[in-house]
């Protein structure tokens, strides 16, 4: 693929000068290919129609230069920040289409009228275009696009084959280690509680690498009967690769066949008395049986295939993802996308499928509750990057008909209680705003605690919430990193926390920060609507600020965020009540006296909760952080020591106290250890102080 153009607008003909087979292309535009309604009827921009003539002279300018093949633009304002992510069979006539300058949906003219510079990138087909959009919308976020809320990684169940004892493990991310791959779950819990029946069925171990090298009696894990024992030769290893094959056919849908093996081995094992043993293949089979009546809704016909569904309520979607492997059901996952209101189902769910399979393989199956008009050309993108072909296809009949129409329950129910769970916390929100005196419902609070130990470890924690409840993608983390503070100095932390906070957000958001525009009435914020192509986006200051903390806390935030110049964020401490019992809170606010609210008032539980959330947020982290320090080695500071060299002064000297005292002569003995890094590892012990 080739890079097209710049963003410097470049002068050329309109659309009047233009050749009328140029015109014939634009015409023929390829609307099917794109993810934004270029049919909607024409409407009255009036209010805009100046910034609308204005960004269809920059797009034209652009078009002039186009070449008639496939490719993907962008879209940028004047800020420089991405609009719109497209893609085109045929770019020219694409990018012509938003030239026309008529006949455009709302959407599609304020994102004209926003239009500032364009840039293109070219590419030798389609497909290729196609991927490459789905990547840049993952990545650039374009606010007129349709987005993912939740990107993170599926779960999946490893059995590796680096080793001569094959591991059993949970993975995400990246498949760089050698082994089979099991999957995806829904979610993490499913893959617990399937490796641990696994453990109980083949015993398989669960312990790294390094721990598995350096035992020398069985662990606890042995004794009660959860692995094998390799590690020691409690098994011999021809066994345990038997043990580990079994898992693999079971995990890989062969259930049956493996249940079948190990009721034999139990008969037989009965036949001759030996009842422990037959015992042990009884309680495996009990652990098989386990994972699989916990399965749900599990397929006869369907082996493999993931099922997407969409419903569509108040203008918002939920998409609902069943995983099925091996003729089970691995769980299911709802995605709420963010879509403007105007777009149709069939274009939400053909934008996503294109980037929910953008750092994952497809199945050879993907069920669909809507026609995708370039399924043809999604399911060709998904083949490419695997190496089997994917079908896109919506069932009208039978158990797939039934598994899509299943999906589609769970949708609308999923999303039913999104919009209750929304119109409840606008409820709140605005409950809130009156209780603390501000002038309209608080769009975004954050909250702030700290955490330490004598100390030690210390982290703030930031948390956001709004009008979709907490939204966890903006948390925040703050190592203390001040020496001038005193250990446990809470006011202190306090303090660089918000500076640190607040000096960033000035710097990013060079604006002066006002207070919440009183823009909606009460009764309208309790059912919020929020604006087209920006239904849930949160703004980047907040309205309310919420510290853990009596008045000495509030103070120090109150300081902090005038050392900054920020005077007008509204701020609120939060004093535990009297022997920490909830609901016996006390606020302070400045300009105000301390006050409490009334028992068993729901603005009180609400601010429980985003206190709460705020404290687990933050001793999560400290004990992260904690943990990390416990378990960190010495040998990792030190230049030139990486895994093999560590791993070898481990394996010759057997503790990290033990290589501390070795003199130099017997550590340039190691295997694998040569003299400089011998003496880089003596030195650095005897240099300490």
């Amino acid at each position: 693929m080739t890079r097209e153009s710049s963003r410097a607008t470049a002068p050329g003909k309109g659309l009047n000068d233009v050749p009328p087979e140029d015109l014939d292309a634009m015409d023929e535009a390829d609307d099917a290919s794109e993810h934004v309604a270029d049919d909607a009827p024409e409407i009255d921009f009036d209010f805009e129609e100046g910034a609308v003539k204005a960004g269809t002279e920059i797009i034209r300018r652009f078009w002039t230069t186009l070449p008639s093949g496939p490719g993907v633009y962008r879209m940028f304002d004047a800020k420089g920040d991405v609009l719109y992510v497209g893609k085109a069979k045929n770019l020219k006539a694409r990018v012509g289409s938003y030239a026309r300058g008529q006949a455009h949906s709302n959407r599609i003219a304020r994102m004209i009228s926003q239009t500032a510079a364009m840039e293109f990138v070219t590419t030798q087909t389609e497909t290729e275009a196609l991927l490459l959009e789905a990547n840049l919308i993952k990545q650039l976020k374009p606010r007129f696009n349709v987005l993912m809320r939740d990107d993170k990684s599926f779960p999946y169940i490893l059995v590796t084959a680096d080793s001569e004892a094959p591991q059993i493990v949970k993975h995400r991310g990246a498949r760089r280690r050698k082994g089979s791959y099991y999957g995806p779950f829904a979610n993490v819990w499913a893959v617990n509680r399937t490796v641990n029946a696994l453990q109980r069925a083949f015993l398989l171990r669960t312990c790294t690498d390094s721990y598995y090298e350096n035992r020398t009696r069985p662990c606890l894990l042995y004794q009660i009967k959860r692995c094998a024992g390799p590690c020691t030769a409690e098994i011999p290893l021809p066994e345990y690769q038997a043990l580990a094959d079994n898992a693999k056919a079971f995990l890989a849908g062969k259930s049956n066949a493996v249940k079948d093996r190990m009721r034999e081995e139990m008969q037989a094992a009965s036949e001759v008395m030996e009842f422990e043993r037959a015992a042990r293949f009884r309680d495996r089979i009990a652990a098989l049986s386990a994972i699989q009546g916990v399965q749900g809704v599990n397929t006869q016909g369907v082996e493999e295939a993931d099922v997407f569904a969409l419903d569509e309520q108040a203008g918002q979607f939920c998409i609902e993802v069943f995983f099925f492997r091996n003729f089970q059901n691995w769980g299911n996952r709802a995605y709420f996308p963010k879509a403007d209101r105007t777009m149709t189902a069939d274009e939400v769910l053909a934008s996503f499928i294109g980037q929910f399979y953008d750092d994952k393989p497809a199945p050879r199956l993907v069920l669909v509750s809507h026609p995708i008009e370039d399924a043809e050309l999604l399911a060709a993108a998904l083949s490419s990057r695997t190496e089997y072909r994917v079908d896109i296809h919506q069932p009208q009949r039978g158990e797939r008909k039934n598994l899509v129409e299943y999906a589609q329950r769970n949708a609308k129910e999923a999303l039913g209680r999104r919009l209750a769970d929304t119109a409840s916390q606008g409820k709140l929100l605005v409950a809130l705003g009156q209780s603390f005196g501000l002038p309209a419902a608080p769009r975004r609070i954050e909250v702030y605690d700290n955490s330490h130990i004598m100390g030690t470890n210390a982290v703030g924690g930031m948390i956001v919430a709004g009008p979709s409840g907490f939204a966890k993608t903006h948390y925040r983390t703050f190592n203390i990193k001040s020496e001038e503070l005193t250990p446990g100095d809470d006011y202190g932390m306090m303090r660089e926390v918000l500076q640190r906070r607040f000096k960033r957000l000035v710097k990013e958001n060079p604006r002066t920060p006002a207070v919440t525009e009183a823009a909606e009435s009460p009764s309208a914020t309790a059912a919020p609507e929020a604006p087209e192509a920006e239904s849930d986006t949160l703004p980047a200051w907040p309205d309310l600020v919420l510290v853990d903390g009596g008045k000495g806390q509030l103070d120090a935030a109150r300081a902090a965020l005038e050392e900054i110049g920020v005077t007008d964020v509204a701020l609120v401490g939060i004093a535990k009540g009297r022997d920490r019992d909830a609901g016996r809170e006390t606020f302070f606010v400045p300009g105000r006296p301390p006050f409490k609210l009334p028992p068993r008032d729901p603005t009180l539980y609400f601010v429980q909760r985003l206190r709460d959330e705020a404290h687990r947020f933050a001793i999560g982290t400290h004990r992260a952080k904690r943990k990390r320090e416990m378990v960190k080695n010495p040998l990792d500071e030190i230049a030139g020591i990486g895994p093999t060299r560590k791993r070898a002064l481990l394996h010759h000297f057997g503790t990290v106290k033990a290589i501390q005292r070795a003199a130099f002569e017997d550590l340039a003995k190691t295997p694998g250890v040569n003299a400089a890094t011998a003496r880089a590892v003596y030195d650095f012990f005897h240099t300490q102080t």
